[in-house]
């Protein structure tokens, strides 16, 4: 197996008959584990797999395995909450065959020959969650280990973090940064479990931006020379326009399906002010025209007033952060159509406060305090808002989720927080247009869309606190039309 699953998930991991405990595999693993550069690891994975007469996951097709032979699956005794309608829906049942769901009907539907028929219970039906603001691959590590940890060792620990995410419900996710594109193919694979992964890429930062990693023993830089953050393909350090426009390329290239920019200061980088500007206006309208000639967008990490505008100018159509928007930059955004993903950043479900150094803990206060008034200028601008989490660096943290979708409920009904996070977000990542690798519609029970949903024991739309405990309420999780977990 290419990672060992706690007990908590084994009934998820293939037995000991699997192809995956050959002496072949194993010896791959091994290999794996070293210490190899990023592109020695995928020209050596590459050879090793066709040696092996295994799939080439260089040229893999990005799409789910094909699910046509999959037993079809009948929910009956339901209530739907369809991720678009804020009132439940009775008397309804839904049949999924294959990755899709093929019926939402008033009634009960006559089950198809050999088909699974599950009783729901009366508990509610819905869309898995999507969090347009994640990060597959640093998510898991303290930063340390991120830095200094064997390749290896980095995405076995991702891995096993992806399956946790599947199991919080949250069936799709936008990656912000990070090299998440290996992940994102071997669960589109079936290799591994894990949600469906909207890829940017490596950060593109200038430097001394957020996306610089470096220390100042670091500096100057060599010609060439890449910083380990760099290396890992974590982030990209560019300058001038023709550098962004590279390093763009080279991200849509390797098979993002948006960009990422920090286009000011960060609150996890330690050398970059908050109120930093960051990327000159002709370097944003770089990265923007590159994008968009692949027919897709630009999403900047920004939280100033003076940054944000400068970014809606330049053409970035998706806002990531800004706490300290002021009505100036929120007009702005709202008269250019602009997505605004936000997170509920609060001093009360933050778990490190007691862990953050002083300069750190400063930086969070001015976020903290901004975060109310985002939400409201938002909504009052009617806006179109994101929900996302955006944690780093502390697995314990990733964990609290759900809990921090919970806490929408402090500017949203439960309703409207549930539609934000299924029907709206999906509307996010559809906005990689025609580098969306997936198709079909995310974020609905809809006769068509892709079968993604969950079995919720008690009225989410009621009750937003049951999302907090998915391993109690999550009866079952399906993704693609699979059953992930099964309680009932």
């Amino acid at each position: 197996m290419l990672f060992r699953a706690g007990r908590k998930y084994q009934h998820l991991v293939p037995q000991a008959n699997c192809a995956c405990c050959t002496p072949e595999i194993q010896a791959l693993t091994a290999r794996v584990t070293r210490d190899l550069s990023r592109r020695g690891f995928l020209a050596g994975a590459a050879l090793s797999f066709a040696s092996l007469g295994l799939p080439d996951l260089a040229n893999a097709q990005s799409a789910a395995a094909p699910a046509a032979a999959m037993q079809a699956i009948l929910f009956r005794n339901l209530r739907l909450f369809d991720g678009k309608a804020t009132a439940l829906r009775a008397g309804v049942s839904v049949l999924v065959d294959g990755d899709r769901i093929v019926d939402v009907a008033a009634g009960d539907i006559a089950p198809p020959d050999g088909a699974k028929v599950i009783d729901c219970g009366g508990r509610t039906l819905m869309p898995g969650l999507i969090d347009a603001h994640w990060h597959t691959m640093m998510a898991s590590l303290p930063v340390a280990a991120m830095m200094t940890a064997d390749v290896g060792f980095i995405h076995l620990a991702a891995s096993a973090q992806a399956e946790r995410t599947l199991m919080r419900g949250f069936t799709t996710v936008r990656d912000l940064g990070g090299p998440s594109f290996a992940l994102k193919k071997a669960i589109d694979m079936g290799m591994i479990s894990g949600p469906r992964i909207y890829p940017c890429g490596a950060i593109i930062s200038q430097t001394s931006g957020h996306g610089d990693f470096r220390s100042v023993y670091e500096t100057p830089r060599s010609d060439g020379a890449l910083s380990r953050s760099e290396a890992i393909g974590a982030s990209r350090i560019v300058d001038g326009r023709d550098a962004v426009l590279r390093a763009t390329r080279e991200q849509l290239m390797a098979g993002a399906t948006q960009i990422k920019l920090a286009a000011g200061g960060g609150v996890a980088s330690s050398l970059d002010p908050l109120d930093t500007m960051q990327f000159l206006p002709e370097e944003l309208e770089a990265a923007v025209a590159a994008a968009a000639d692949w027919g897709t967008y630009v999403a900047a990490h920004v939280y100033m007033p003076a940054s944000i505008i400068r970014c809606v100018k330049a053409g970035v159509k998706s806002i990531e952060h800004g706490q300290i928007a002021d009505a100036d930059a929120v007009r702005l955004m709202a008269d250019n159509g602009v997505t605004w993903s936000l997170q509920p950043f609060m001093k009360e479900i933050n778990l490190n406060v007691a862990k953050m150094p002083p300069a750190m803990l400063e930086k969070w206060k001015r976020v903290w305090d901004g975060t109310d008034q985002s939400y409201q200028l938002a909504i009052k601008h009617k806006v179109t808002t994101g929900f996302g989490t955006d944690f780093l660096f502390d697995p314990a943290t990733a964990d609290q989720q759900g809990v921090w979708l919970a806490a929408m409920k402090r500017w949203y009904t439960p309703a409207q927080a549930l539609i934000m996070a299924t029907s709206g977000n999906a509307g996010i990542v559809a906005m990689s247009g025609p580098r969306d690798p997936y198709a079909g519609k995310l974020g609905v029970i809809d006769k068509g869309a892709l079968a993604d949903l969950l079995i919720v024991d008690g009225d989410p739309t009621n009750n937003l606190d049951l999302v907090a405990d998915p391993d109690k309420n999550f009866k079952i999780i399906m993704k693609n039309g699979r059953i992930h977990k099964n309680t009932l």
